[in-house]
């Protein structure tokens, strides 16, 4: 019974972030003026669109087989909360002063970087943070970023495309981009810690 009612809250999150995602690729599809296959590219080239796409999958494996051994792990889910988190911050406190859209983009935009980074957060305090965490499992949590920051400076070189001005290469040099890339990482890292030291903190009456 109990994996049936913490089923639940993934469904709802998963339907939220299938819905967002194929909507976002719909309006880039109307609204771009790219070939299909360049507007992909870009379109899985945002961190917030992969980050998303994780928390969606790890949701849907956790509505339709609660039992998953990898996606019920408290590191898992500790790591997918620290990326949407992150993804949130980082739009709501830089990027969200440098658009204002409308409409359908606006529900996207709003479930893409607020509504799904804070149900994520809730969904971590409810079923995630009293199972104990070890300080060494920060370490492997920022593959993730690291390898995604590769890719986008690899792919800005061959395109000229970089889907974040604080690593826009062509703007503002690499030497700019990599001191904010340091800078992001180090959010990722106090923000990992912050959360384990919770669970820690939570876990410290039982070994």
């Amino acid at each position: 019974m109990e994996i049936k009612r913490s089923s639940i809250y993934p469904a709802i999150l998963s339907l939220l972030g299938w819905f967002a995602l194929i909507a976002q690729y719909y309006l880039m599809l109307l609204n771009g003026k790219l070939s299909p296959g360049e507007l992909t590219i870009r379109y899985f080239s945002y961190f917030t669109i992969l980050t998303n796409l994780l928390v969606a999958v790890s949701n849907t494996v956790l509505w339709l087989y609660p039992a998953s051994r990898f996606f019920s792990r408290a590191g898992t889910q500790t790591a997918l909360t620290v990326y949407i988190l992150i993804v949130g911050i980082i739009y709501n406190a830089v990027l969200r002063w440098l658009w204002q859209p409308q409409g359908l983009q606006r529900a996207v935009d709003e479930l893409l970087h607020s509504v799904i980074p804070v149900m994520s957060l809730l969904y971590w305090i409810l079923f995630t943070a009293r199972r104990r965490l070890e300080w060494k499992q920060c370490w492997p949590w920022l593959l993730y970023p690291l390898v995604y920051f590769v890719y986008v400076l690899v792919r800005g070189a061959a395109a000229g495309f970089y889907p974040y001005p604080f690593i826009d290469v062509t703007r503002i040099g690499i030497t700019q981009a990599l001191i904010n890339a340091v800078g992001i990482a180090g959010i990722f890292l106090l923000l990992s810690l912050l959360f384990i030291s919770v669970s820690r903190y939570l876990t410290s009456g039982r070994r």
